[in-house]
């Protein structure tokens, strides 16, 4: 958050555009010297946003060398559009605008790659409205069950087994599987294969996922946010702790940490479903470097997105 701070030099007030930045383990600051006559902050920072975005890429530009991509600009290019998208809502006061319009975006496609039909004009119909004309009464509940998984992410939710057990309830509640059953409660209780990859074993899945977020706890101010919520979505995948909603959980913890890590979240597009799969897959086998390479591809293209939106307000 931007603010303008007053400093008296002898009889005369002066005015400072200051901009405080937590980020890992760092505090790091912009100040600059407007002059005598007061600017509102949002003002400034629209004036000068070209240039004040540079200015704080050039302070996170080191924290970069963490992602290990050397070959690519793409953590420079993401860096960038997300200092730009942060700066936008701040100086436009636009956070809700922008949560409710990646809400719409996010849940169709997160639920398209789980196999949903429901078109994106109908479930854009059902956050707008809460209602829809669509016919499968259970692709609806499905959107508004991750409306409530959305806005628990926002709002309760904290990195625990309780919490994720939670998240797993919020988006599988009253839905009908294949078959006619309801979606069973807690963690799964058969193995599961994904891709002919086997999955934690159910026996194993608590203790493993207790493992999982107690790496997180111990990273999350020492490991840089696009690294962190990327490899704890890989391994959440890997354990794949439920019978059933584990991509559309996975997604959701995902952009939790990315929030946290004062990035904005992203959309694993329905489009490269295939794509997305396959670099689960080879940081499996231990090609992290593709996989990494896809998820930044992926939060490129989500970043420029949300400037198309930050740009209609």
């Amino acid at each position: 958050m931007s603010y303008v701070e007053k400093q008296q030099h002898g009889s005369e007030a002066h005015y400072y555009f200051v901009k405080k930045i937590s980020f890992m383990k760092s505090q790091l600051l912009i100040k600059e010297h407007i002059g005598k006559q007061k600017i509102p902050a949002a003002k400034y920072l629209l004036d000068h946003h070209e240039r004040l975005v540079e200015r704080e890429f050039a302070l996170r530009k080191e924290f970069l060398e963490q992602l290990d991509i050397s070959y690519s600009d793409l953590p420079e290019r993401v860096e960038r559009k997300a200092i730009k998208i942060e700066n936008l809502i701040d100086a436009k006061n636009i956070a809700q605008e922008v949560h409710i319009e990646f809400a719409k975006e996010f849940i169709f496609n997160s639920n398209t790659i789980e196999g949903s039909r429901i078109p994106p004009e109908r479930v854009k119909e059902i956050i707008d409205t809460g209602d829809t004309q669509h016919a499968n009464k259970n692709e609806i509940r499905e959107v508004h069950n991750s409306i409530r998984a959305y806005n628990y992410l926002l709002d309760g939710f904290r990195f625990n087994l309780a919490s994720i057990k939670r998240l797993y309830y919020i988006l599988t509640d009253g839905l009908v599987r294949e078959g006619g059953g309801a979606y069973p409660r807690g963690f799964k209780t058969e193995p599961i294969v994904v891709g002919n990859e086997k999955t934690t074993p159910p026996e194993h899945v608590q203790k493993e996922l207790e493992a999982l977020l107690t790496w997180y706890k111990q990273n999350r101010k020492t490991l840089h946010p696009l690294q962190l919520a990327f490899t704890f979505h890989q391994r959440y995948e890997a354990i794949h702790p439920f019978s059933d909603a584990n991509g559309r959980t996975g997604r959701l913890l995902m952009n939790k940490i990315l929030r946290s890590g004062k990035y904005p979240p992203i959309i694993v597009y329905k489009e490269n479903k295939q794509a997305y799969f396959n670099a689960i897959k080879k940081a499996r086998e231990g090609n992290e470097k593709k996989y990494m390479h896809f998820m930044l591809t992926q939060a490129d293209k989500s970043y420029s997105w949300l400037l198309t939106v930050t740009d209609k307000y």
